[in-house]
């Protein structure tokens, strides 16, 4: 660690491989907090480089709780948070949008960190639980066409560094490594991220990969399409910029996005709007980001047949089909 430290400190990156040594050394307890702490910090005092961050992910699933779900098509919708928005669980909603449309969903997710109610939390509101036993994921995706992974019971290296993290009360590389150390490595992934600079980072890490993938970024901050205004859309075919116009969608309001206060405020918003209640810009929220993934999935579709995909298993209550399957399947 000191060597790497001294390193670091003279102005020198890390290669892909160095950084991944680094970080699983750490996920391993080899090194104490207040070594971790200052190999950490030196990330806060400069930008990360692609192959930085490419050898920590490589870290995570390398000391991860694997999942063996390659021989499916799977896609994981998933956000790297942090916008605090405080928007109602639109990344929730279009993954079980997504597996109404027949897709099958890997989805990694957490407790809420930037908003009062993440994945994890509605889940557990309405009676999943949470596990990492590969025959019950397998046997959810399987029979509902969705399983839910959370990274906590998938990633116990993360237990060495949560300390330091908690005390230094800033944001670190880790809170841009989630969405990329889903354990099932799925073949497909929609990515919500926080600003514009991590969404350059993510491509150039992603472009390297054989996933299919779009990355997503709000121009006025939201780490999904919030149709509040204009959004950033980058995938392994195109780099563009969309209007909530070019969807044939009206433009939302930063309120129309609320996701409560409490736990159980947010999950009557989300009851509502997959039981075909939610307002008119809550319903096109979750159907404009269900409908990216959908393109993810097949860029021979137009992203016009994607938005009637997405509205067919939403109005059609094919996506809360899914999540009651995926609730019975629980007893």
């Amino acid at each position: 660690m000191k060597e790497t430290l001294n390193y670091l400190f003279n102005h020198n990156i890390l290669s892909r491989e160095e950084a991944k040594k680094m970080l699983v050394s750490i996920g391993k307890g080899q090194y104490s907090d207040s070594e971790i702490a200052s190999f950490l910090t030196v990330y806060l005092m400069r930008k990360i480089t692609p192959q930085e961050l490419a050898g920590f992910r490589d870290a995570l699933l390398e000391l991860c709780v694997p999942v063996n779900l390659s021989e499916y098509n799977t896609i994981d919708v998933c956000g790297t948070g942090g916008d605090e928005k405080n928007t109602f669980n639109i990344s929730t909603l279009t993954a079980f949008v997504l597996a109404g449309a027949n897709v099958k969903v890997a989805k990694h997710g957490n407790y809420g960190v930037s908003s009062a109610c993440g994945s994890s939390n509605i889940l557990e509101h309405y009676g999943y639980k949470l596990s990492n036993n590969v025959d019950k994921l397998r046997n959810e995706i399987d029979k509902a066409n969705i399983c839910y992974l959370h990274a906590p019971l998938f990633h116990p290296a993360m237990k060495s560094v949560a300390p330091v993290r908690k005390s230094l009360k800033v944001k670190t590389f880790f809170n841009i490594l989630g969405p990329m150390v889903n354990p099932s490595r799925p073949k497909n992934q929609l990515i919500g991220v926080f600003s514009e600079e991590v969404m350059n980072l993510y491509n150039d890490v992603y472009k390297e990969s054989d996933i299919r993938y779009c990355i997503v970024y709000c121009l006025n901050g939201y780490d999904e399409i919030s149709l509040t205004g204009d959004f950033r859309c980058i995938s392994n075919d195109s780099d563009e910029i969309l209007s909530p116009g070019d969807l044939n969608l009206k433009q939302a309001a930063h309120n129309d996005l609320f996701g409560g206060n409490t736990v159980e405020e947010a999950a009557n918003i989300f009851d509502n709007i997959i039981s075909g209640n939610g307002s008119e810009f809550q319903n096109n929220v979750v159907i404009s980001n269900a409908a990216i993934g959908l393109k993810c999935l097949y860029a021979d579709k137009s992203l016009e047949n994607c938005l009637d995909i997405a509205k067919e298993s939403l109005f059609s209550k094919k996506a809360l089909g899914a999540l009651k399957k995926l609730i019975d399947l629980q007893s």
